[in-house]
Parts: C-alpha cells; sequence; structure tokens
C-alpha cells in the first residue's frame, strides 16, 4: 500500500502560497458540509502535517487559513445524523468520543498548533453550530457581508457542546454568551463584527481578497501579532480539560432528548438538505 503523502486528503484542499507563507485550506466536501468522523480524522493529520512541515522548514508556514467551497455555507457543524444514532442507541461513549475529537482539534488550532503561526478562519457562507464553534478558536475571523452565524442547538433542545460557551464566556463574559446561546437565533457578519468575534468583513465575494489584503498589511508585525495572541492564552487560558468536561455534559444532555426532539433535530437536517440540494 503506497504511502500517504503530506496534505493529501480527500476532504481538503489545501495550497502552499510561498509568497505569502500562507497555508490555504477548504473544505470540500461532495456530501452535507458537517464534521462527520472522516472530516474530523483528516482535520487531525492536517494539524500534523502543518506541524511537521513547521519542525522541519520544508513548508515556512507563518499563515493558516481555512474556508470553504460549498457554495453559500462554511459549516452547518455537528453530524446530526450520527448524533441521532447514538443517542437512540443510548451510546454515551460514541458521544464523548466524538465531541472530545472536535474540541482537541480546536483547542489544537487556539493554540496555533505550538507554532509561530497565525490561523484565520474565510467566511464565505454560513456557520452554524459547530462551524460558528469552529471559528471561535481561530485567531482572525474574516467574513463576507450577509453571511450568518448560529447556534441553533438550544431549538431540539439541546447546547452547543464543542466550545461555544468556553470561547464566547471569554470574549463576551457569561452573561452575554449565555444570552447569545439560548437564543438561538442566527447573527449576521456585521453584528459579530460589532462584537469584536469577526475581526474584518469583505463584500460578498471578495472574502479571499480581504484576507490577502490583511495578510499582505499585517505581515510585518507577524511576530508581534503571534506574541500577543499568546500573551492572551496566557492571561486568558483554556484548558483542555474546560473543554472535554463540557462535552461531558453535553452528552449525558444529549440523551435526555425525548423523541419530539429528535424528530425536530431531523426535520432541521431535512430543511438544510432541501436548501443545500437548491445551492448545488
Amino acid at each position: 500500500m503506497p504511502s500517504r503523502r503530506p496534505f493529501e486528503f480527500v476532504d481538503l484542499e489545501t495550497h502552499f502560497d510561498a509568497e505569502l507563507e500562507t497555508l490555504w485550506t477548504y473544505m470540500r466536501q461532495r456530501s452535507r458540509p458537517s464534521f462527520n468522523p472522516g472530516l474530523l480524522a483528516e482535520f487531525t493529520q492536517w494539524q500534523n502535517d502543518i506541524a511537521a512541515a513547521r519542525s522541519s522548514a520544508t513548508m515556512p508556514i507563518r499563515y493558516v487559513v481555512l474556508g470553504s467551497r460549498f457554495p453559500g455555507v462554511f459549516s452547518l457543524g455537528g453530524d446530526l445524523d450520527l448524533f441521532s444514532a447514538h443517542i437512540r442507541n443510548g451510546d454515551r461513549e460514541a458521544l464523548v468520543r466524538y465531541g472530545r475529537a472536535c474540541v482537541h482539534i480546536l483547542h489544537r488550532n487556539m493554540l496555533s498548533l505550538n507554532q509561530p503561526i497565525i490561523t484565520i478562519g474565510l467566511v464565505e457562507g454560513d456557520a452554524l453550530g459547530g462551524g460558528f464553534e469552529a471559528l471561535l478558536s481561530f485567531n482572525v475571523v474574516i467574513a463576507e457581508r450577509g453571511t450568518h452565524f448560529g447556534l441553533p442547538e438550544t431549538n431540539f433542545g439541546l447546547f452547543p457542546g464543542m466550545g461555544a460557551h468556553c470561547f464566547l464566556s471569554r470574549r463576551l463574559g457569561a452573561a452575554r454568551a449565555e444570552q447569545m446561546i439560548l437564543s438561538g437565533r442566527s447573527y449576521t457578519a456585521e453584528e459579530l463584527y460589532d462584537l469584536g468575534i469577526v475581526h474584518a468583513l469583505a463584500d460578498p465575494g471578495m472574502g479571499r481578497a480581504e484576507v490577502e489584503r490583511y495578510i499582505r498589511q499585517n505581515r510585518r508585525r507577524h511576530s508581534g501579532h503571534c506574541a500577543i495572541y499568546e500573551a492572551s492564552r496566557s492571561v486568558n487560558p483554556l484548558p483542555l480539560g474546560e473543554l472535554e468536561a463540557v462535552v461531558d455534559l453535553w452528552a449525558d444532555a444529549a440523551l435526555r432528548l425525548s423523541e419530539a426532539d429528535l424528530k425536530l433535530m431531523r426535520r432541521l437536517v431535512g430543511a438544510q438538505t432541501r436548501l443545500l440540494d437548491k445551492a448545488a
């Protein structure tokens, strides 16, 4: 069996821009754009490849950008079909295993893989549930105007368990974070820019150009920015154990969902699928 080459994936597309010292990465799932186990495994390997490329000096990555090729969608978040199956089977261990895989990736991203790297989330489509949670682990989020962000889990009796509470509490304070999570509503990129969660806005279709502009404008200050982000993590640390503890609470809450809640979850999946079919 041939050995795998670095940055060779099925659901991730990567390109290294030597001029900008930037690794561009796009999710390119053929099915519903969510964090299924296959994509999570690729993200783990992607992070390993980045760390190896930096450590060996084979690829002088200073910026890592993550976007999505799916029209109108960054990510719909968790694999709701998988959740539903595990809940119906009463399989707490599987729920915890999935959740911990997610938060391990986000925690490592939050730490910039312990490398002098600045991470940038490029949002050219809607980011819901875990998609929104994932973006909160990036140093910088650049979003196109008119895109939407939301945490809809409370609509079917659950809560976002992959980091939203931890990240938002540190950004906005506990009361504002709870308000955002409990509302279950959708927020525009413009609203999140005003809250400081989105760091720059781009006109529709100009997201990548805005990321390039941001990098060109700030790359001379790269070392200082890395130090600032490191200092911020030191002042307001987020231990992996805290994220894992919330995953445990999330799994317990998931197993308490009623049949009516699971039907609402399925309706959400169905509504999203219909929208995706129209966009395809």
